[in-house]
């Protein structure tokens, strides 16, 4: 297995209280696969990946429990000088925002290239070369013309292919994309989702894509684990998750995605907000918006328990194991049954 994460648990600490932002995690994506994290802001997406890379901001965040195991090594146990160089050559990272990840005041040639100085030992002549080779890898028009221009000179398209040409530059193993097409059109969104799938099958790279978005990891995901409250609520293959969701909350997403059937109609939203994580509720944390909530939900925390049902007659009352599928709900039979 390329990468394990297992009963990660993160917080932070502040003035205020204990943010719980992770509360144990567990998922795992192999060479090749790719893992979509699904969930509102605010479910954990984003620390979980920052973990994982070494990066979160420690203070106020602090890493209080688990394992994140790389290549079957647990980086959690390697010293900052050993975790860096696994950054950018193991594992790397495209970040949601390429104007404010980019330096404004250094040519994209000289960002490019500095991974190739830094890691590879190679003069800046070779270095920008690399960087040259990579631009025009990603498909930026004109790119020995532009490796000089800096990041505010390029569209928001252009920039995010910068962004994935620093994660691809030295051929890590396992690439961390965190909401890689916010803010871009919905062209551009597909152009770059199409460059991020050709890339990871050219390089055989493991790939976890975090979003909120069901409808841009249709195309692209093997599995999928959705996220509520620090804690992933739901795992499963691409295609169950959408042909039968087995946790309210997931139904809750996929009801609010806009469908031609249903034009003129208004748009499902889940109600309520996402819970405060320094004062997450009792029992399963999604119950007060949950419309299936009942008493035990809101005193005992249902576990991300396998789901099992009859393939060839999906019911619960003939279940048979469903390989992959796991649910953190106390009636994912009943929410299956929905979704038949």
């Amino acid at each position: 297995m390329l990468l394990e994460v297992r009963d990660l648990h993160v917080e932070f600490r502040t003035r205020d209280g204990v943010a719980k932002a992770v509360n144990g995690v567990n998922y795992s994506v192999d060479a090749g696969e790719t893992l979509a994290v699904l969930g509102e802001s605010g479910s954990g997406k984003s620390v979980t990946a920052q973990a994982i890379m070494g990066i979160l901001d420690i203070p106020p965040g602090k890493i209080t429990q688990g394992e994140i195991l790389f290549q079957g090594e647990d980086l959690l146990k390697l010293k900052e000088d050993q975790r860096r160089k696994i950054r950018g050559a193991g594992m790397a990272m495209i970040f949601q925002d390429a104007l404010s990840s980019l330096n404004p005041v250094l040519s994209v040639g000289e960002q490019l290239g500095e991974m190739f100085v830094v890691h590879r030992g190679m003069s800046r002549k070779d270095a920008k070369a690399k960087a040259i080779e990579l631009m025009d890898r990603v498909r930026i028009p004109a790119a020995k013309e532009r490796v000089g221009q800096y990041p505010h000179q390029f569209s928001g398209g252009m920039r995010q292919r910068i962004m994935i040409a620093m994660a691809m530059a030295l051929e890590p193993s396992l690439i961390i994309a965190d909401e890689p097409t916010t803010a871009l059109d919905v062209t551009v969104q597909a152009q770059v989702m199409d460059l991020l799938a050709e890339l990871q099958r050219e390089l055989n790279m493991g790939l976890i894509l975090i979003t909120h978005d069901l409808g841009v990891v249709a195309d692209v995901a093997d599995d999928i684990a959705v996220m509520y409250a620090g804690r992933i609520v739901e795992q499963a293959p691409v295609h169950e998750i959408y042909k039968r969701p087995a946790h309210p909350y997931t139904r809750g997403l996929l009801d609010s995605i806009p469908r031609l059937d249903q034009k003129g109609q208004e748009l499902y939203a889940i109600k309520g907000l996402p819970p405060n994580l320094m004062n997450i509720p009792p029992g399963c944390a999604f119950n007060p918006r949950c419309p299936r909530a009942q008493d035990i939900c809101r005193t005992d925390v249902p576990p991300l328990a396998d789901v099992t049902y009859d393939a060839a007659e999906p019911t619960a009352t003939a279940p048979a194991t469903a390989p992959g599928r796991k649910s953190a709900c106390h009636f994912w039979k009943e929410t299956l049954d929905d979704a038949s």
